[in-house]
């Protein structure tokens, strides 16, 4: 049994530079060509939906010369790459509040979606200046907006229906979390649609992350029991 939709928090870039006397950047860029790999393996294994968490609503903290990088590593990988994932067949998607972006990021996600609108082999949904609780929020205005405009009843809101409001509107609910760099925390990633995605933790940092290990966290996730809160069929005779 494979995920149809596996989710990464791309962790470990700095600590894996650091660990090799290299400054920050070098593990931020060797993290994209980890992503450019786990593209590629993804697609190959016939895995519909990868959703990365690339930038969230927190990284604005970090300083000011790291988050240019981080820009600039984005823009890069876009140019870059955007050609090859269209040719392949590859829907982007984009995740996260738009607002306040400076209007050449906004641009080039813009660019991104628009190009690969049509497409249809696989989707890669890219979770940028984006945060779960941010998201919550966001969709809980909405809902209260149309609300007080008669838009929504309220009595018929429930879980499908906020749902829509939210950024992955149209999204399927991530069967797999994966955290790189030994961490065990979600941190504020797709905080709504992972209530029952089965979570693995790997030790290696993102730049280490390979199609090795995403095969070994494939098969740790062929060996877990999903029940979605009821019982199991064994449980249950």
């Amino acid at each position: 049994m494979r995920p149809e939709h596996i989710a990464i928090i791309m962790d470990g870039n700095g600590r894996w530079a650091k660990a090799r006397g290299l400054p920050r950047v070098a593990g931020h860029r060797a993290g994209v060509e980890a992503l450019r790999r786990t593209v590629r393996d993804v697609a190959d294994l016939g895995i519909s939906w990868l959703t990365v968490y690339a930038f969230s609503s927190e990284n604005w903290s970090r300083p000011k010369a790291e988050v240019g990088e981080l820009m600039g590593l984005l823009k890069m990988f876009i140019r870059r790459d955007l050609a090859e994932l269209h040719k392949n067949g590859v829907r982007v998607r984009v995740i996260g509040e738009r607002a306040g972006l400076a209007p050449d990021i906004a641009a080039l996600l813009y660019e991104a979606e628009a190009l690969t609108a049509l497409n249809a082999q696989m989707n890669l949904v890219i979770a940028f200046n984006y945060g779960g609780r941010d998201e919550i929020v966001r969709a809980a205005r909405r809902i209260a907006e149309d609300a007080q405009a008669g838009r929504l009843d309220p009595a018929a809101l429930d879980q499908d229906r906020f749902a829509a409001y939210l950024d992955t509107e149209s999204i399927p609910d991530p069967d797999l979390v994966v955290r790189t760099s030994g961490e065990e925390r979600l941190s504020n990633f797709l905080l709504w649609q992972a209530a029952y995605a089965e979570l693995v933790f790997v030790e290696c940092y993102w730049p280490e992350f390979d199609r090795a290990e995403l095969m070994r966290v494939l098969d740790i996730y062929a060996l877990r029991d999903r029940r979605f809160g009821g019982l199991a069929a064994r449980d249950a005779s």
